[in-house]
């Protein structure tokens, strides 16, 4: 009973000193307002940029290979999403990755549907070879991506829960050097050996276009402001983007206006709200 009451008073210590720091580095976020470069799909780009807005970021939805060379250096971070992927936008991507990669800029890959089709695993294995960051997909993505594996998938939807992609994440984070996060009921986020989990969030998030681009992109943001320790920056942005979806559905009917209101809930987030309801704690 008493080990039982010390592990409790431990995670509540532990998620105190992570509100903390998520409260933080969203201050840092609103005084710098980085440049974040987004090479992402059609369906997401205004979910995305009105987000990266909300939150106090810059986006430029920028895709075109003749301008990375002179864009990409200026952006504070980069973020790669292959949702609506062409042969095209792949030599864009690669060229955006690799000179973030040449520069020390953090970049962020959203492997949207992976395993969807051998060009989209071909064009993500490229990607992750350039040395991301971070990765944040949902569970099955992860999943297939660690093992390389191609699977009949329902669109981007995720036929796995996030916990049973713990041992996946560990293993991609450890061979690709990046920080991997794996969306869900209980968000994942790792670095090959630690593992955070985030427990925020409401289930009708699931039921609005581009909130997992979004928080990516968000994650991005987070980034840019901390490069130094990307695991902390990446369970930091999960915890403040599902806080405003928690808040957005105290006022919302449904997943048209809690879109809205959680655009909302993210602009006006202050120090209070997110010391009392960030919930990030050690999973291992």
């Amino acid at each position: 009973m008493e080990e039982k009451k010390d592990e409790v008073v431990f995670i509540q210590r532990e998620e105190e000193v992570w509100a903390g720091k998520s409260w933080q580095l969203l201050s840092a976020l609103r005084n710098r307002c980085p440049l974040i470069q987004c090479i992402t799909n059609f369906v997401s780009m205004d979910m995305m940029a009105n987000t990266l807005l909300a939150a106090g970021a810059s986006p430029a939805m920028l895709h075109c290979l003749q301008e990375i060379s002179d864009f990409t250096p200026h952006a504070g971070a980069l973020c790669v999403n292959i949702g609506t992927l062409t042969a095209e936008w792949v030599h864009s991507m690669k060229a955006a990755a690799a000179l973030c990669t040449q520069l020390r800029k953090p970049w962020v890959l959203d492997p949207v549907a992976v395993s969807a089709s051998e060009f989209r695993m071909k064009a993500c294995l490229e990607l992750v070879g350039l040395r991301p960051s971070v990765i944040r997909g949902n569970a099955s993505e992860i999943i297939a991506l660690s093992s390389a594996s191609m699977s009949l998938t329902k669109g981007v939807d995720s036929s796995d829960e996030s916990t049973d992609a713990v041992d996946a994440a560990k293993s991609l984070s450890q061979t690709s050097g990046a920080i991997v996060a794996v969306s869900g009921a209980i968000d994942i986020v790792t670095d090959g050996k630690q593992v955070i989990g985030i427990h925020n969030g409401v289930a009708m998030m699931q039921l609005i276009t581009a909130t997992g681009c979004a928080v990516t992109a968000l994650i991005a943001a987070f980034v840019a402001v901390n490069p130094s320790n990307a695991l902390e920056a990446t369970a930091a942005a999960l915890a403040i983007f599902a806080v405003a979806g928690e808040l957005g559905m105290e006022k919302s009917s449904g997943p048209a206006s809690l879109r809205m209101h959680m655009i909302d809930s993210l602009h006006g987030l202050d120090e209070a709200t997110i010391l009392s309801r960030v919930h990030i704690h050690s999973l291992s």
